[in-house]
């Protein structure tokens, strides 16, 4: 998805219903927020954790909306908002001994993440 203004020129991608914890998804996102877009593939790239290979994706796809969608070029861009949301929770029913039912609960996270041009002034 992509928002076209006059004036600022900013790229919007947003993942929905992604099987993470809002947690885990935040604690990468904090670390990428502000960056360039070289160093934010580095970073993703490196990091241990399960939640950075969703991000990495969305960071690809924004800028693959940006520079083909809008011109922009990829060298010059960052990361001027990235934002994770609560989704639905996903409620499931395991059986248990005796004929009880234990619930199983799978949460889920939305993700968005804009991309903007840096100034050259």
């Amino acid at each position: 998805m992509i928002k076209n203004e006059n004036s600022d020129r900013e790229a919007k991608v947003l993942a929905q219903h992604i099987c993470m914890s809002v947690f885990k998804a935040r604690r990468v996102i904090d670390q990428i927020r502000g960056r360039s877009y070289e160093e934010t593939l580095m970073i993703l790239e490196l990091m241990p954790y399960r939640a950075s290979y969703p991000i990495l994706k969305l960071v690809y796809s924004a800028a693959a909306n940006a520079s083909h969608n809008m011109g922009l070029n990829e060298a010059d861009l960052f990361i001027s908002k990235a934002e994770v949301n609560r989704g639905a929770i996903v409620k499931k029913f395991r059986p248990r001994a005796r004929g009880r039912s234990y619930l199983i609960k799978k949460t889920t996270c939305h993700i968005k993440i804009f991309l903007k041009e840096k100034s050259k002034f």
